[in-house]
């Protein structure tokens, strides 16, 4: 029953990142948030949202480029840091460790998917070339429910595999909290850095863009 709910909202994120309905909800900003809240800390999954949303914002997720699959993957983060109430030294490392690791799985399980999505269409190919409206809705169907279960295995066995490893690491981690979360945050923001430094030269005016919504956000943050 524990981890029924877990796999329920990693296959449903899972899903959002590619197959349906693409409505960012998959964003480990949002993803991390709604897993701690399902584990009773809604802040501190927040907390590891935001820090992967920021090495997040490197990927491009689109064309048949093999990418890390951040849903399900932050809902494994978001759930390894809320698991713990004290929020200890390093909870926050592991955490964020935890989720890339699941992330570069679960890239690698969404290629199999495309695999398996493409023998099944072979598999059809005469029906589809005669315009059987049967066949593709059959195989648009498989496809979604293949990638739901994908994402809720993917959650569940990450998750089973990284909360005793976690455990044994914070009975060891040294208590200094700042420290670890100053590590994290450095290094998260360095590829934030990267990645708008790329994007900066791609586009024109991007930087001006950037530039008013940091200003912005700075504006409102002291007004709070």
């Amino acid at each position: 029953m524990v981890y029924l709910p877990l796999a329920l909202l990693g296959g449903v994120l899972g899903l959002d990142v590619v197959s349906f309905p693409q409505a960012m909800v998959s964003r480990p900003l949002v993803a991390a948030t709604l897993a701690g809240s399902l584990a009773g800390d809604s802040a501190g999954g927040l907390l590891v949202g935001a820090t992967l949303e920021l090495i997040a914002l490197e990927t491009l997720p689109f064309g048949a480029s093999r990418y890390p699959e951040w849903g399900s993957a932050a809902v494994v983060g978001g759930v390894l840091y809320a698991g713990h109430e004290a929020h200890p030294g390093g909870a926050l490392t592991i955490a964020v460790f935890g989720a890339l690791a699941t992330a570069w799985v679960g890239g690698w399980s969404m290629v199999q998917l495309r695999r398996a999505n493409g023998r099944w269409a072979a598999r059809h190919r005469e029906e589809i070339e005669a315009g059987s409206r049967r066949a593709v809705m059959w195989l648009q169907l498989l496809g979604l429910t293949a990638d739901l279960i994908r994402g809720a295995a993917l959650t569940v066995c990450a998750y089973a595999v990284l909360k005793p490893i976690a455990d044994a690491c914070l009975a060891l981690w040294p208590p200094d909290v700042h420290l670890a979360r100053a590590v994290v945050v450095a290094v998260a923001a360095s590829v934030t850095v990267g990645a708008a430094w790329n994007l900066f030269h791609a586009v024109r005016g991007a930087r001006w863009v950037f530039v008013g919504g940091l200003v912005l956000g700075l504006i409102m943050l002291l007004e709070s």
